[in-house]
């Protein structure tokens, strides 16, 4: 029982560091916002995970929302849900992983655990490509900003899974998302909020429960070019 007790001290210690080193900063990291793909490109209005996404940034009273990719063929375009801002940031990886060909979810969470290699990764938003997170970040934050943006952006990986169990594969955009998170307020907090947000979307995704039990279709679909839509 003791031990038990201390345990528990343990975990809420470390979950209220991580929740108080985020409160002033920038970003405030929510989570996973999908299983699957269900409509390709990833995220344009009118989009199911578009409007979902803005529908959680209404909830947190907040104009805007980042959700954060692996880098395909898309330019990433920042872009209006509503009234809300949608602002996209995606990573390109030189060695040619994440969503470039068969995605290697292996190497993804070796990334997302140890850092990402210096020089490996360049940045993607509005078709604008960056050498460093940092340049990318103030982007996001300028445009942000133009579009009245007040206090903390709250920030999703897509977490769309091209192949295999959407349960286990944490798809898209998953290490940019414990990389921020890691630079902007430390390595505790990335792994608080990095587990929190793989729990997350089975209560605050409307479409868990489709996208789980038709996942190997909507995969099929996707690699099929069945449900590009533009």
């Amino acid at each position: 029982m003791r031990w038990s007790l201390v345990i528990l001290a343990v975990i809420l210690l470390i979950v209220g560091y991580a929740y108080v080193s985020t409160v002033n900063g920038p970003i405030t990291p929510e989570g996973r916002l999908s299983f699957v793909k269900v409509a390709n490109p990833d995220m344009f209005p009118g989009h199911l995970h578009s409007q979902l996404l803005a529908q959680h940034a209404k909830e947190k009273n907040s104009k805007s929302a980042l959700v954060v990719h692996f880098a395909g063929s898309s330019n990433y375009r920042n872009y209006k849900e509503g009234d809300i801002e949608i602002l996209e940031l995606a990573f390109i990886d030189s060695q040619g992983t994440g969503a470039v060909g068969d995605t290697d979810y292996w190497d993804s969470l070796q990334i997302a655990l140890f850092g990402i290699p210096d020089g490996r990764y360049k940045y993607k938003s509005d078709g604008i490509v960056f050498d460093t997170l940092d340049e990318a970040l103030d982007y996001i934050y300028g445009v942000a900003q133009e579009n009245g943006q007040e206090g903390p952006i709250p920030m999703y990986w897509h977490g769309t899974a091209r192949k295999d169990n959407p349960m286990f594969a944490q798809g898209c955009g998953f290490p940019l998302f414990f990389d921020i998170v890691r630079k902007q307020y430390g390595i505790i907090p990335a792994y608080v909020y990095t587990f929190r947000g793989m729990i997350l979307p089975y209560f605050n995704d409307p479409y868990a429960n489709y996208e789980l039990t038709h996942y190997t279709e909507l995969q099929n679909f996707y690699q099929q070019g069945m449900i590009d839509f533009r």
